[in-house]
C-alpha cells in the first residue's frame, strides 16, 4: 500500500475514508465531507489516506485556519488520525503521521498539536499513541480534553486553547446546545437525538457553523460537535439514540 493524498484534482472520484459505504445515506454522508473539504483545501487543509479501501486516513491543517477554538502560530493541527478495523496494529498510524511531521518540516512550521482527552474517549485518538511519538500535554479544558504538541522548534510558544474553550461555557444557559460542523459526515445523529428532545420536552438549540473564525470563538475544543447542558459542555460525541438515553440519565 501506498499513502495518497485528496485534493480538489482527484476528490469526486476517490473515497475519503469517513463513510465509505456505497448505500444511498453513507453516499449522502461522504458528500456532505467532501464539499466542506473542497471549500478547506485553499485554506491549506491535507487529507492523505491509503490506496486501498478502508478507514485509514490523517487530516490535517494550519493552526491559523483551523476549526477548533485553539490559539497559536505556525503549527499543523491533527483534525482526524484514524486506523480502524483490520488495518489496527500494523504501523499504518505511525506511516500517517510521519507523512505530516514530513510536511511539517518542510514548510517550516514550529511542530504540530492534537486534541486529545485524558482517559480514551470516542473519536479522540487515544493519547498513548501520541506520547509515544513525543507528543507532551501543553494545555487542558474541560471536562476532559487535553491538548498536545509535537515541538519541531524547541523555542516556539506552545499552542493552546482559547479562554471559552478552558471555560467550557456557551452563552445559551437553558436546555441543550448543539454546535456542529459538516467535518465529520455523521451529523445527521443531531437530528436523532434532537427527536429524543422532541419527544420528552427538552429545551434545545442548534448551530451550525459556517467558518472557521466562529469554530475559533466556541467553547468546544473538538469542534466537529459541541454538546452543552444548562451551559456547560458535557461532551463531543457522536452517539445513537439508545446511547443519548443513557447520557441524560447521567446528567438530567
Amino acid at each position: 500500500m501506498k499513502i495518497i493524498s485528496i485534493n480538489e484534482k482527484n476528490i469526486d472520484n476517490e473515497h475519503i475514508c469517513c463513510a465509505i459505504g456505497t448505500d444511498k445515506k453513507n453516499l449522502s454522508r461522504a458528500q456532505s465531507k467532501k464539499d466542506w473539504m473542497k471549500a478547506r483545501f485553499n485554506e491549506g487543509l491535507v487529507f492523505k489516506r491509503f490506496d486501498e479501501r478502508g478507514k485509514f486516513f490523517i487530516e490535517y491543517m494550519p493552526i491559523e485556519n483551523v476549526w477548533k477554538p485553539i490559539i497559536g502560530k505556525n503549527y499543523f493541527v491533527i483534525n482526524c488520525l484514524w486506523v480502524a478495523g483490520r488495518f489496527q496494529g500494523k504501523g499504518l498510524a505511525t506511516k500517517l503521521l510521519n507523512e505530516c511531521i514530513e510536511d511539517a518540516n518542510k514548510q517550516k512550521k514550529d511542530g504540530i498539536c492534537i486534541v486529545t482527552s485524558t482517559k480514551k474517549e470516542g473519536f479522540l485518538t487515544d493519547k498513548k499513541f501520541f506520547e509515544k511519538k513525543s507528543f507532551e500535554t501543553c494545555d487542558t479544558a474541560p471536562p476532559y480534553f487535553e491538548l498536545m504538541v509535537l515541538k519541531l522548534n524547541k523555542n516556539a510558544k506552545s499552542p493552546e486553547f482559547s479562554e471559552n474553550a478552558k471555560k467550557g461555557i456557551c452563552v445559551n444557559k437553558k436546555g441543550f446546545t448543539f454546535i456542529y460542523s459538516d467535518q465529520c459526515p455523521f451529523m445527521e445523529y443531531i437530528d436523532i437525538i434532537t427527536g429524543v428532545l422532541n419527544k420528552k420536552k427538552m429545551l434545545f438549540e442548534v448551530i451550525k457553523l459556517k467558518n472557521n473564525k466562529e469554530a475559533q470563538k466556541i467553547a468546544g475544543p473538538f469542534g466537529t460537535l459541541s454538546i452543552f447542558y444548562n451551559g456547560e459542555i458535557k461532551s463531543h460525541e457522536i452517539i445513537t439514540e439508545k446511547r443519548f438515553e443513557k447520557f441524560l440519565d447521567g446528567i438530567v
